[in-house]
């Protein structure tokens, strides 16, 4: 039997339980540095909420030119743009359908089991995550990030299932467009 490497507690123990322990490093763990980029957003979650609100009334007020231009034609560039500033900060994983609003700027989606609506019963007592030990729980997070927004109680809204035929596609439009017809909607219904 190989050598066990750092920070494998004991793989000769937990083979014999029939437990699995990966060898390097699971698919699904980020770098160190990401979570702490992670953390410190869900921590200055209020202040993330305020910048969206506004970005959001910006991208609005941009309709007409996104309309203009075509949904279709400007989604990737604004996907390209959504990916890297999101993904910096809140570790996204593109799926289509943003909940950071929601769920106390802590992206649901790190969750190693995708969970949307909560956390698994699996929480460790140290508020680590259950499948990958070394990273704090997405849900545990996010009920704290929560308690910092004004909208915080969002967070016990239901979210629907994931649309995996969004994935890497922009949120940002997709909640301009909604956005756009509602408004468009109230617009029409009090002309009549």
């Amino acid at each position: 039997m190989a050598d066990p490497k750092p920070g494998n507690a004991a793989p000769a123990k937990k083979a014999a339980t029939g437990a699995y322990t990966p060898a390097g490093v699971s698919p699904n763990r980020r770098g160190r540095h990401t979570y702490t980029i992670r953390l410190w957003a869900v921590r200055h979650s209020r202040f993330f909420e305020w910048f969206y609100n506004r970005f959001a009334n910006v991208f609005l007020l941009l309709h007409p030119l996104w309309k203009t231009l075509g949904y279709s034609r400007v989604e990737k560039p604004i996907t390209f743009v959504e990916r890297h500033v999101k993904g910096f900060l809140f570790d996204c994983r593109m799926c289509g359908q943003c909940a950071l609003s929601s769920t106390g700027m802590s992206c649901p989606m790190n969750c190693p089991k995708q969970l949307r609506n909560g956390p698994c019963g699996g929480v460790r007592s140290n508020g680590n995550c259950e499948v990958e030990p070394d990273m704090p729980c997405v849900w545990v997070q996010a009920w704290k990030g929560s308690q910092n927004m004004t909208g915080g109680q969002k967070i016990m809204n239901v979210q629907k299932p994931v649309n995996q035929s969004l994935r890497e596609t922009s949120s940002w439009l997709r909640v301009t467009a909604e956005a756009a017809a509602e408004r468009e909607a109230a617009a029409n219904k009090e002309m009549k």
